[in-house]
């Protein structure tokens, strides 16, 4: 049952008439702060604080049965209970999570009633069964093992893929989901869940509350791409974990080895920006942070108050005096590298008979949390080894190992930790291990009470555990490496005090820096960043199973385009621009043909018989293929490979905007890129006439992006002194002519350049463009004005004396034309162009006539220009009159990446002072986007421009769009 406050328990506050005494009630926590209760909090709607749930396998909880009822302590060890120091205090914190013992169902009301006005927790139940399955079967059988790179070979192996398994582990999530649920008060709370106990918590989350502002912070390894891909419910466990908005890890290693899996499973890739990760999920940024946990230094000094440390303590001294010190403190686990320990402390005494007598290894070992057949032989395999050492070494008053198999309480841990003169950890991988802090804090001691002989330490740390490169002061040793072990053991008992002290000084100042509470504020703190925009946010979430279903994160502006209005303001306006994307926008990126059907084409006919219209294909094709599916559509104007090659409307010419580009750099390009296509297996190179594209999206995912981005490197230097831009994609690196964009062309078409447009012909005086004279700075075609201009000027129709005839690509100025480019994109020699001088051409090519006004390449690709006498026919019934008329409509309409800079174009052009009055910028598909509008699918986008162009369109079931 769910209140307005989010939690039932506000109800049965309610139902009992204790609203005004529960508001003002108030208990003493264990930690000593006054708070008030979490059910008072619920209702208290102003109260101003942030809610912070977290949410955890287990609550801080100690929890015992007692004859007439149950008996609850406060934890202050458990590192959730601690974290809660560091959290600013604008947030009140809720606890989430189970209890370590099972409470009888006629019970569970009143325990969590008691355990939530206590303790400000809410206990989640689950059956005995359940847990049995989730956490002894899934958790610490298959995602333990599998998460510390260890792989079931063994068919009777008991972490194979259990199906009965995985459904109590989401079933357990479930029961912590609801719990979450009745407790959140918004569907803005802030959440941070614990570990790997809980991984699809985030997806179950996120299907009821869109916004919730959730974190995930993982305390294991996280395994490399080859063992994690091998978990049949990989992509279940990754999607889930992305659906969280922050993911942290203790090490860059942990952290490398889930970006590695997301791009090869996934298909994301991951952004650095100052200093942070984050990978964009379906219009989110997912953070991702690299932080290590603490430990409490003032709990642990606060122990040498205690009467229980001080007496065993001295028991200790007594025990070990004259005699050094190896502490090693470790739960009993196949990870831990217990019996590596053993095997290199008995070579330390083989190897250095000195030490026989003068050395003793304290092995402390926690009770196990996991059962199996493994660990039955680990127990064994370690009780063998202390015999035998014990049985060789032992005498009068002496034994070189002192192992305790039992519960070590916390002041008789610190005891232990401040008579060891050496730390030692060998876990052969763990997710951070805090033993190698807690010695530090110990052997540092309170100011005033620890002497200067106990603020000396030495460690001896696992490569292998998260607290490695912390310590930077600690022997790092290979724990498979018995021999390195013991030499570890032998240089750390061999060390000068001095050097011990710097040692200890080290890394005492790192741990009282970085402690538990420092963690938890600067995780907190990244939370509440990267998810302040969630409010603002519309969001829907797409699928239904784990492994499908994801959020879409959109702006909240953005919406569904409605006929109605756009209608409206196209039949009100009196010039009208309409921008139009082809593949995914005119026809389904799948569709059987590429050509387009007889439905787009009659639109498209319809639309630019109104001499008010102004209409554009823009798209990445080549010219050849746009000239020949729209040579009946006249009016519309076409611009392929993204803008490089234009066609204005109503004219029949193709002219490339960069005519005077030079293209001599592609032979320079060509041979890198075959060199790293040679070395790249699955990459492809793409000729354009405009650009070379380096594709690598079939190669290895990783191996692909180190190869991009040590091509992006070379062509940058390369090119570094040419006019060309290199520019890195989705799966390409792409050469190409700087400004060569769609939002490049759209800027020119709003701004109305008249050259572009083909108000006026090329080299008017009116054109701005040909006034640049530069690479990028507008279209600069070769070609002398139209017909009806050159008459209004006087001009000449016929060749100027000696004036050289262009008939060949050879004749050419350099880089002009496709055919020329596609020749030096493969290496090909081309001779330069020749122009005869005079004629009154001021430059390196004479006064092309009339019938050289527009050249256009041959589609048969022999490279001869060619315009037939009817073509120049329409091109003088062509040109339309509407100078003066400002265009007061524009419509954009595309679909992927590269339709995002036309969307900026029209947008930057909507914000000028003299804007048209309407600007529709749509994109096909709800996705992020800069456009404000979006329409669902093709069909869509044809039924709007078929109402706009007034055409009846077939039947669905028609082939038009097939």
């Amino acid at each position: 049952m769910k209140t307005m406050g989010g939690s039932y328990h506000n109800l049965a506050a309610l139902a009992a008439a204790q609203f005004s005494d529960a508001r003002q009630a108030t208990f003493r926590s264990p930690l000593g702060q006054g708070q008030q209760s979490g059910s008072t909090l619920s209702l208290d709607s102003n109260s101003g604080r942030n809610r912070l749930i977290i949410v955890s396998n287990v609550l801080p909880i100690r929890a015992k049965r007692l004859s007439d009822g149950w008996d609850f302590e406060w934890d202050e060890d458990a590192l959730v209970a601690q974290a809660k120091e560091g959290i600013p205090d604008e947030f009140e914190v809720v606890y989430v999570g189970s209890l370590s013992v099972d409470v009888d169902i006629m019970e569970e009301e009143e325990v969590s009633m008691q355990l939530k006005k206590l303790y400000n927790c809410a206990p989640v139940f689950i059956s005995s069964d359940v847990k049995q399955k989730y956490y002894k079967g899934f958790c610490k059988q298959q995602l333990w093992p599998l998460f510390h790179y260890v792989l079931p070979m063994a068919p009777s192996s008991a972490g194979r893929f259990n199906s009965e398994f995985w459904q109590a582990y989401v079933k357990a999530n479930k029961a912590f989901m609801e719990k979450v649920v009745e407790e959140c008060s918004s569907d803005t709370e802030y959440i941070w869940i614990h570990d790997y106990h809980l991984l699809v918590l985030p997806s179950l989350l996120r299907k009821r509350f869109n916004k919730i502002r959730c974190g995930l912070f993982l305390h294991s390894p996280f395994p490399s791409s080859e063992i994690f891909r091998t978990f049949p419910k990989r992509e279940e466990l990754l999607r889930s974990m992305l659906n969280a908005d922050l993911i942290g890890f203790h090490t860059f290693d942990y952290a490398r080895h889930f970006l590695s899996c997301t791009s090869r499973m996934l298909g994301l890739e991951h952004e650095t920006l100052r200093g942070s990760i984050s990978i964009e999920y379906y219009g989110r940024n997912v953070g991702i942070k690299i932080m290590p946990t603490g430990v409490n230094p003032q709990r642990l000094l606060e122990g040498f108050s205690w009467p229980e440390f001080k007496w065993r303590r001295g028991e200790l001294m007594s025990q070990f005096e004259g005699r050094q010190v190896l502490v090693g403190v470790d739960d009993l686990d196949v990870f831990k590298g217990i019996e590596l320990k053993l095997q290199a402390f008995e070579r330390l005494l083989e190897e250095h008979p000195e030490y026989r007598g003068k050395v003793v290894l304290v092995q402390i070992t926690n009770a196990p949390r996991s059962t199996g057949k493994e660990l039955v032989e680990l127990h064994e395999a370690i009780r063998a080894l202390v015999a035998s050492i014990n049985g060789r070494w032992s005498g009068p008053g002496y034994e070189p190992v002192c192992y305790l198999e039992r519960h070590v309480p916390l002041h008789e841990r610190i005891a232990f930790y401040t008579i060891a003169d050496v730390a030692v950890v060998t876990a052969t991988r763990d997710g951070m291990n805090l033993v190698p802090y807690e010695y530090v804090v110990c052997r540092q001691g309170p100011p005033g009470l620890a002497d200067d002989s106990m603020r000396q330490s030495m460690l001896v740390v696992s490569e292998f555990v998260g607290c490695s490169p912390s310590l930077s002061g600690a022997i790092r040793v290979n724990p498979w490496s018995i021999d390195a072990v013991s030499d570890a053991m032998y240089s750390a008992l061999k060390t000068s005090p001095e050097h011990r002290r710097l040692r200890h000084d080290k890394h005492w100042k790192y741990v009282s820096e970085h402690t538990v509470a420092f963690w938890a504020a600067s995780y907190v703190q990244d939370l509440a960043r990267s998810t302040k925009q969630h409010v603002a946010m519309k969001c829907y979430g797409l699928g239904l199973g784990l492994d499908t279903f994801r959020l879409v994160a959109l702006d909240a502006n953005f919406k569904k385009l409605d006929d109605q209005p756009l209608l409206a303001a196209y039949r009100s306006t009196q010039r009208r621009l309409l921008l139009l994307d082809y593949d995914g926008t005119l026809i389904p990126h799948r569709n059987i043909t590429a050509a387009p059907g007889p439905a787009v084409l009659d639109i498209l006919a319809a639309l630019t018989a109104d001499p008010a219209n102004e209409v554009w294909v823009i798209s990445g094709r080549s010219q050849q293929e746009l000239g020949g599916w729209f040579k009946d559509v006249p009016g519309v104007g076409l611009a392929a490979e993204h803008g490089f090659f234009i066609k204005p409307p109503g004219r029949p010419g193709w002219h490339s905007r960069f005519p005077l580009a030079d293209h001599s750099w592609q032979a320079m390009v060509m041979p890198i890129l075959k060199q790293y296509c040679e070395c790249t297996d699955g990459s492809h190179i793409e000729v354009k006439a405009s650009a070379l594209v380096w594709h690598y999206g079939d190669a290895d995912p990783d191996f692909g992006n180190w190869q991009a981005k040590e091509l992006l490197d070379h062509l940058e230097d390369v090119l570094s002194n040419r006019p060309i831009e290199v520019i890195s994609g989705n799966t390409i690196v792409e050469a190409k002519p700087q400004g060569v964009s769609k939002g490049s062309l759209v800027e020119l078409i709003c701004k109305r350049d008249p050259v572009v447009t083909g108000e006026v012909a090329p080299h008017h005086p009116g054109s701005t463009s040909l006034a640049a004279g530069v690479v990028g700075s507008g279209p600069v075609w070769a070609a002398s004005p139209s017909p009806a201009a050159a008459a209004a000027a006087g001009a000449d129709s016929h060749p100027a004396a000696g004036a050289a005839t262009v008939t060949s690509m050879q004749d050419l100025p350099p880089g002009f034309g496709a055919a020329a480019m596609a020749a030096r994109s493969l290496g090909q020699q081309r001779q330069p162009a020749t122009a005869a001088a005079g004629g009154g051409g001021g430059g390196g090519l004479a006064s092309p006539t009339a019938q050289q006004q527009q050249m256009q390449i041959d589609q048969a690709g022999s490279g001869q220009l060619v315009q037939s006498p009817q073509d120049q026919q329409q091109e003088r019934a062509a040109p339309r009159d509407l100078t003066g008329v400002a265009v007061d409509f524009v419509l954009a309409v595309g679909d992927d990446r590269s339709d995002e800079d036309m969307f900026t174009a029209i947008e930057q052009y909507a914000d000028t002072p003299r804007h048209p009055a309407e600007v529709f910028a749509c994109v096909v598909g709800q996705k992020p986007s800069k456009a404000k509008f979006y329409v669902n699918d093709v069909n869509e986008v044809l039924d709007l421009l078929a109402k706009m162009g007034g055409v009846t369109l077939p039947p669905r079931n028609s082939s038009f769009t097939s």
